[in-house]
């Protein structure tokens, strides 16, 4: 029997409305429910236990992300994934969730490593001095972080440090980035696509990048960060293969 809001009095109006978009939202993107399927408000409803108004308030989250469109006669369609907004931090993450995470997983490591490059680029000519003083100092709690094996605090300063070279970069555009950058980061944690501890080369290449930025060298802080995001894409492809075969190599244990 599915209960209804009613009979669960402990649970919040959010709280449902958070379970039935993660609900549905997983479904769609790990292609449960495909491209061209249908549910009424009142499927919704007793699929995920909810009341009308809550059920409204899930499909218009959905079709602000694109993943549906509401029709009259039909019901609530789903769309192809050609039409899903698929910058939005929660569509990243239910896609890292679906099945076919590490094939998602490489191609946002794909556009980090077109954008990122060129904005470490821009972060040595137009950041300024107290921003690039933040950047050292970032650079070298991470790295410490990592020695320390760390493993919340790195990935909070990870996404932090990522965060502010994106910003520090002066491009607004590169700036907006940051959510999708740091889902992709957290992402790779909670689903073992990282090694156990980082690399002593990649908490050097984190220290370097923020060091030719401080140079004002352009052109070493995009070698350098093109090479820490090439070494992610190769870490990604042999966590996967090794998940898949369901040991870890000796480096990422």
């Amino acid at each position: 029997m599915t209960l209804k809001p009613q009979d669960t009095p402990l649970v919040s109006l959010a709280g449902l409305h958070s379970r039935a978009l993660d609900e549905l939202g997983l479904a769609i993107c790990a292609g449960e429910l495909a491209a061209g399927s249908s549910l009424t408000l009142e499927e919704i409803e007793e699929r995920c236990g909810i009341s009308r108004s809550v059920a409204r308030e899930t499909v218009r989250v959905l079709e602000s992300m694109r993943l549906v469109v509401s029709r009259r006669r039909i019901g609530v369609v789903v769309l192809p994934e050609s039409e899903w907004n698929l910058y939005d931090p929660q569509v990243i993450r239910w896609r890292l969730d679906s099945p076919d995470r590490a094939e998602q997983l490489s191609a946002m490591v794909e556009l980090r490593a077109a954008i990122e490059p060129e904005a470490a680029r821009l972060a040595a000519t137009r950041a300024t001095a107290k921003e690039v003083s933040a950047l050292i100092a970032l650079s070298g709690e991470l790295w410490a972080a990592g020695e320390q094996g760390d493993d919340d605090r790195f990935l909070e300063l990870d996404v932090q440090f990522h965060a502010l070279i994106l910003r520090l970069s002066g491009n607004a555009m590169f700036s907006r980035l940051d959510g999708l950058i740091g889902q992709v980061l957290v992402s790779r944690t909670e689903h073992g696509l990282v090694p156990d501890r980082p690399a002593d080369v990649a908490l050097q290449l984190h220290v370097d990048v923020a060091g030719a930025i401080q140079r004002r060298d352009p052109d070493a802080a995009y070698g350098i960060m093109r090479s820490i995001l090439v070494a992610a894409l190769d870490e990604i492809d042999i966590l996967s293969v090794a998940a898949e075969r369901g040991s870890l190599p000796e480096e990422s244990r």
